[in-house]
């Protein structure tokens, strides 16, 4: 898995630029740039193109979802930031575990086989698409009710979700999925059958999500839990859900 002296040094150059790239547009603030560089030399140097273009179209749909009626989440004080720019605590929330699975299985592939890889990578990443799309239009939904309780809360408030959050959840999650397959599909990189990948990738992000609906209720509400290791552990959830699922198709032998 791990590229070739040329490769590698083409997947170095271009990571840089993207960072660079993400914190001139306001995308990333500084450190944050300089850490999605350094994990993202990891995942490009050890993962290979596919695992770098799936993390950057994330990056990208992330942006454009969290700058989407900017001004209205701003009057609302519902907004990322103070101009939609992401900082060092959400990038490491989103990138340590997708790093992580890619060195466990470029250092031990028969415990963690390429094609497994692919599916789980692809479930913590649907879990951020999840996670942000919720977010960042379900905010703007107007209204939304408790996970727990289901009694009417502000929107924005943590653990408050609502239908129109819910469906972007969805979407989120699954185009991820579908993405991932097309990507791994067009490098010609090991993956699993189209089925149990979209099923694991998908189903597993969206789980993940309302993982995440519920620590932020339960615990990041009483200052037990930050947002950044809310959305760790929602991650973390979701690989696990992938991971259940593939063993139950028979998908992971």
């Amino acid at each position: 898995m791990v590229l070739a002296l040329f490769d590698a040094g083409v997947g170095v150059a271009l990571t840089a630029a993207l960072a660079v790239a993400a914190v001139t547009s306001g995308a990333l603030t500084r450190w944050a740039g300089a850490i999605a560089f350094a994990f993202g030399v990891v995942i490009v140097v050890v993962g290979g193109f596919p695992f770098l273009a799936l993390l950057v179209l994330f990056v990208v749909v992330s942006v454009l979802a969290t700058r989407f009626r900017f001004a209205e989440k701003k009057r609302r004080n519902v907004h990322e930031g103070t101009a939609g720019e992401r900082g060092v605590s959400n990038v490491v929330a989103h990138v340590v575990i997708p790093t992580a699975l890619v060195l466990v299985g470029g250092a031990a592939p028969d415990a963690l086989p390429p094609a497994v890889l692919a599916g789980l990578f692809a479930a913590a990443l649907a879990f951020g698409a999840a996670d942000t799309f919720a977010s960042e239009f379900g905010v703007l939904a107007g209204r939304a009710r408790s996970v727990l309780t289901f009694r009417p809360v502000k929107p924005g408030t943590n653990g408050g979700v609502s239908l129109i959050g819910e469906l972007w959840a969805i979407v989120g999650a699954l185009g991820t999925a579908i993405v991932a397959v097309a990507l791994f599909t067009l490098a010609n990189a090991p993956r699993l059958s189209v089925g149990p990948f979209l099923v694991a990738a998908a189903l597993g992000g969206f789980l993940g999500c309302q993982v995440d609906s519920v620590l932020g209720e339960s615990l990041e509400n009483r200052g037990v839990l930050t947002k950044g290791s809310t959305n760790f552990l929602g991650m973390l959830s979701s690989v696990g859900f992938a991971a259940a699922l593939l063993l139950g198709l028979g998908a992971w032998s």
